[in-house]
């Protein structure tokens, strides 16, 4: 029976562990057995808060350098075990940033072929983002805020001096881990998991999202486009529906737009929820109507004509005067996407948009036509639940008020 090493590679708060986790649960839906040994569960094990502190990445420390050297020899020991019995993928979760420490590993892993993928991550907020979460590990418990901060930036430094990117080693993946998108590779022809892996790598992760619609508006009740109106009577019931709806569901992760109306919609969801991460992001603001915000479609049709005839022409393609179109809407709503699916990883997502953001969010499963993307129904008192996995696609329309 063929069978595999994964080995991960890259700084620390690029996404490593994640892609870990979702190669690993990817290969478990397809039959595969595949298990994760991870540098840094087992060190805390060994060494506990004395691996914390910065310095212990030194890497001019020969101390501190055998104990790490230790770990990862413990780990690769684990792996090896674990595929002379009966696991078939072992993957090998660590920052594995320098040549020397490859090199190691190729040298013990000569049972099987050895696979190693390499994590990108150039986007500066989702660094941040990462950095902070990691500071937040219980592991920094006894420092300050500012400590842990500080000392994880330093630990990332010591990584940095050593990191080799990955060249010479015999099968390899670049993947940038928040773009869904295999940068480079040196194949591993006939393995029977290579074309799985790819697939995760490349796949939208999304194993329980729910994407809804903020309630009704003072503008919906005009018929105005655009603008940062605020919720009705109608719409602020739509909210508190909502939020009960989702009462006795798990939600980790709330996203929203930066208007006031999502935000609304999202206060009551959030109320009894004190540990939901909560992020506004910008990328999910509604289309930009440009000229046309704030008015009524009867209005544009009687003083500016050449806009709807434009629009009805060419719904996706055509762009409001001095606003936008869907075509560029989906470049900054792909890129939403991708940020808020990266933080969030295996979690329970909700995303309260708007609706050409929906519809946008929508066809990047469906992989519907452009044309039709202007013309999914999205409504204000439903919400789309989304599973999408290797073997399984999910998409169904979930009323929650009347």
């Amino acid at each position: 029976m063929q069978k595999l090493y994964v080995v991960m590679v890259g700084l620390p708060a690029r996404g490593k562990s994640t892609l870990a986790r979702r190669i690993c649960q990817g290969l478990k839906e397809e039959g595969v057995r595949a298990r994760i040994f991870n540098n840094g569960e087992l060190r805390r094990t060994l060494y506990g808060s004395d691996s914390t502190d910065a310095d212990f990445y030194d890497p001019r420390d020969l101390e501190h350098k055998r104990m790490r050297e230790q770990i990862a020899m413990r780990n690769i020991k684990r792996a090896q075990g674990w595929l002379d019995s009966d696991g078939a993928v072992a993957v090998l979760d660590a920052t594995n940033a320098s040549r020397e420490r490859r090199q190691l590993i190729e040298t013990m892993l000569t049972d099987h072929p050895v696979l190693f993928v390499e994590c990108v991550n150039e986007d500066a907020m989702l660094q941040d983002i990462c950095i902070r979460r990691k500071t937040a590990l219980p592991e920094f418990a006894s420092y300050t805020q500012e400590e842990a901060l500080a000392s994880f930036l330093k630990r990332i430094r010591y990584y940095e001096s050593i990191y080799v990117p990955l060249s010479s080693e015999k099968y390899w993946l670049r993947v940038d881990s928040t773009a869904n998108r295999i940068l480079e590779e040196h194949a591993l022809e006939g393995s029977p998991f290579y074309p799985a892996i790819r697939q995760i790598l490349v796949d939208v992760p999304a194993s329980n999202l729910y994407l809804a619609r903020h309630g009704q508006t003072e503008f919906n009740v005009q018929g105005r486009i655009g603008g940062d109106p605020l919720l009705t009577d109608k719409g602020r019931a739509q909210a508190n529906a909502l939020a009960e709806h989702f009462r006795s569901k798990r939600i980790d992760w709330v996203f929203t737009s930066t208007r006031r109306r999502s935000h609304e919609t999202a206060a009551p969801v959030l109320r009894d929820r004190p540990n939901v991460h909560t992020l506004a992001m910008p990328e999910f603001d509604e289309l930009w109507a440009g000229d046309c915000e704030g008015m009524r479609y009867c209005d544009i049709r009687e003083t500016m004509p050449h806009v709807s005839e434009g629009r009805n022409a060419d719904k996706y393609g055509y762009c409001y005067p001095n606003g936008e179109s869907y075509a560029m809407l989906n470049e900054r709503v792909k890129s939403g996407l991708r940020r808020a699916l990266f933080l969030a990883g295996d979690s329970s997502i909700l995303i309260i948009g708007h609706q050409a953001i929906n519809r946008v969010l929508l066809s990047l499963f469906l992989r519907c036509r452009e044309a039709d993307i202007p013309y999914i129904f999205i409504p204000q008192n439903e919400y789309y639940h989304i599973s999408v996995t290797l073997r399984r696609k999910v998409f169904e329309r979930i009323p929650y008020s009347q």
